[in-house]
């Protein structure tokens, strides 16, 4: 694995050891957010050929091949461009009106009639070397009405998409000509891009959707970079995001105005010490699922065969990735979220993973771990599912998967309507602790009755 991408996918560990420095404080005066400017929507769909010279007969670095016109989404790309300023890592303002210019994908419902309202805008994470959209969790996010904007604010992936399409990214550049290469720009190009999605006039990304509530999410090294923003730059600068969404990573040690929702995977909890929740802060643990699990994975298959000739294969230690699906709880955070920050209403608190006294995870006899939110798919287990990996590249992050055999499902459940109805009895109590939304406990309770489990 080429340096910079083993250390992008640790970073979150430095910054949990406290390697980096204590947040900044507050100044008297925020340095006002800049709306920059936007050209769009860029032309060119798929199919198209990225290598094409003309920028229509190209198309978006990871256009999803979900069928967005059934559900009533569009998607969209829109070039970014401005001045930023530029900031270490310690939060000090290193220059001031660095020109970049970057991109933003946009998927959202094509009738306001069907927006809910919230902007979920994603800091695109560039640890395998290119943007992903980790937190695009497609069925969840369509249903519930969200729309989803993905921001390239990374010298790793702007400079990907240079090569990949050079007509339709080769201007793009956020290092400010190669003098800030440690994307020093990249907080304030993040902030901006998401001020211009309130914007009233000149091109609006959104259409004619009016967003009441914009949530900044991040998973991983995305979720590190945000961190270091709500810590050490957000006190000093103009707020842009009513709330933030921390995924699979670290999450600020300040108190703010800005609610933030902490989730992790199992993977993600290596300790029993944790920030206490409190009034403007939550965490919740997931039992049972992954860093990186299946979810994603399959989503991308396709994409990255499309985009790159084949999709990344791994040779891991155990069958990789977990399939009790975190982006069933993510879905929850995000309503909750939404909710503490229009009407103050804070969300339910969520039993932690357990921990033996010799610190290691607490296990029941089936090796799934204790405590923590509990899927039905990790309560009423038809399989190992762990945060737990290792071997070449990224296993470490994809957690386990492997089935029971026949014979351990047959004396864990007799019958086919008593595994059904463990089902139910979970996600009803996920449903109705907040962890769970009902259409995917829906989707549950029919994959359950539909499986052979406990049939002669």
């Amino acid at each position: 694995m080429p340096r910079l991408l083993r250390l992008s996918a640790f970073l979150p560990v430095v910054v949990a050891a406290g390697l980096l420095a204590a947040p900044s404080p507050a100044t008297a005066e925020p340095v006002p957010v800049d709306v920059p400017a936007v050209q769009g929507p860029i032309p060119g769909t798929v199919p198209g050929d990225p290598k094409a010279p003309e920028v229509g007969d190209t198309y978006p670095w990871m256009s999803t091949d979900v069928d967005l016109a059934s559900a009533g989404y569009v998607e969209q790309e829109f070039y970014v461009s401005g001045k930023a300023d530029a900031y270490s890592l310690t939060g000090e303002q290193i220059a001031a009106d660095v020109p970049y210019r970057t991109r933003m994908i946009v998927r959202r419902p094509a009738n306001p009639l069907k927006f809910n309202g919230t902007v979920l805008a994603e800091w695109q994470n560039v640890s395998a070397g290119y943007d992903i959209d980790a937190l695009w969790n497609h069925e969840q996010l369509m249903r519930e009405g969200y729309a989803w904007v993905g921001i390239s604010a990374q010298r790793v992936g702007v400079n990907h998409l240079r090569t990949w399409s050079p007509a339709r990214y080769g201007q793009l550049d956020v290092t400010g000509g190669g003098q800030f290469n440690a994307d020093e720009l990249s907080y304030d190009i993040y902030a901006q891009a998401a001020k211009a999605l309130r914007a009233t006039s000149g091109v609006r990304p959104l259409g004619l959707l009016k967003p009441r509530t914009l949530l900044g999410i991040g998973a991983s090294q995305s979720s590190v970079r945000m961190t270091v923003y709500y810590d050490r730059i957000l006190p000093k600068t103009e707020a842009v995001f009513d709330g933030y969404g921390h995924i699979v990573g670290t999450a600020p040690s300040r108190k703010g105005a800005e609610p933030v929702f902490h989730v992790q995977s199992e993977t993600d909890v290596r300790t029993p010490t944790r920030r206490p929740d409190d009034d403007k802060y939550r965490r919740w643990e997931v039992a049972g699922t992954a860093h990186s699990g299946w979810n994603g994975q399959a989503y991308r298959k396709s994409i990255l065969d499309r985009d790159l000739g084949a999709a990344p294969t791994y040779n891991c230690a155990r069958p990789p990735f977990s399939r009790a699906p975190l982006h069933h709880v993510l879905a929850a955070a995000y309503g909750h979220l939404t909710k503490w920050v229009q009407y103050g209403v804070q969300p339910p608190s969520a039993q932690p993973l357990e921990f033996n006294a010799d610190g290691t995870m607490a296990r029941d006899e089936h090796g799934l771990a204790r405590g923590g939110i509990r899927l039905s798919q990790v309560e009423v287990p038809t399989a190992l599912n762990d945060g737990i990996n290792s071997g070449e590249t990224f296993c470490v992050l994809f957690g386990t998967h492997i089935p029971f055999d026949e014979a351990k499902l047959d004396a864990l459940y007799p019958s086919h309507t008593r595994y059904v109805a463990a089902v139910a009895a979970a996600d009803t109590h996920n449903v109705r602790s907040g962890y769970l939304l009902p259409g995917d406990a829906r989707q549950n309770l029919l994959d359950a009755s539909r499986s052979d489990i406990g049939k002669d």
